[in-house]
């Protein structure tokens, strides 16, 4: 089943939203789901975002809405969840110091997913690292990056400290039991996903420790898999090299 669509219009007038009179953005009825222990979740709330950071989430922020200036954005339908979490929480892993949970808490980057909802416990994890190919957007530092199944600029990547060379008898090309999905691991630490014929649909950088394996796309977000008696389980999805 597909994720509800953002209204194009909306869109449009947020892709105007620059220079010096740039307007905040504020996501309203969506579920959201903070990973703050102390904000916790909200089954309807809103989230409002500055230039790259969230200034403000909960209930009620909507009818701030024009005291403030802000372009809404409808999410009835969809819940609003971190698009960033830290290898360490996921996979045991932490790939460089620089990264980190992505919390939904005041002061912190705006970098989340919108996905169909509602969600709660493990489907939550679930949708922030192995499906965001079902995220109606994703946010990554106050920018719409993927938006209604289409790719926008990506973000900045964060600079890797000089070329990378991976040695790994998991490097080649693995495909899914039905064909939709074919991922690329090669040698430079990369990966390339073609989706139900799709070339390039989601590029990135990967790791690999023992039998796990992380990714980070480049539009910002992280997923992860694992590999067991020579077949790759990521995303909801069963490969084999081929």
């Amino acid at each position: 089943m597909s994720s509800p669509m953002l209204d194009e219009a909306v869109l449009a007038e947020i892709a105007g939203n620059t220079g010096d009179r740039h307007r905040p953005l504020m996501f309203v009825n969506a579920a959201i789901h903070t990973l703050d222990p102390v904000i916790g979740d909200f089954p309807a709330a809103d989230l409002l975002i500055g230039t790259n950071e969230i200034v403000a989430v909960g209930t009620g922020l909507h009818t701030a809405a024009e005291d403030d200036g802000a372009i809404v954005v409808d999410c009835t339908g969809l819940a609003i969840v971190p698009a960033v979490v830290d290898g360490v929480a996921v996979a045991g892993l932490r790939v460089r110091p620089a990264d980190r949970v992505g919390a939904l808490t005041p002061g912190n980057p705006a970098t989340f997913a919108l996905v169909a909802g509602p969600t709660s416990g493990r489907s939550v994890l679930e949708m922030i690292v192995w499906r965001p190919a079902q995220a109606a957007a994703i946010v990554v530092d106050g920018e719409i990056a993927l938006v209604n199944g289409r790719r926008l600029t990506p973000a900045p990547i964060e600079p890797q400290p000089g070329p990378r060379s991976v040695e790994s008898p998991y490097l080649g090309m693995w495909i899914d039991e039905t064909g939709f999905l074919h991922q690329e691991l090669t040698a430079d630490g990369r990966y390339d996903e073609t989706r139900g014929g799709r070339p390039h649909a989601y590029q990135g950088a990967f790791w690999i420790d023992g039998d796990r394996i992380v990714y980070r796309d480049d539009l910002g977000f992280w997923a992860y898999g694992r590999f067991v008696d020579g077949v790759l389980h990521h995303a909801g999805y069963v490969l084999r090299r081929r």
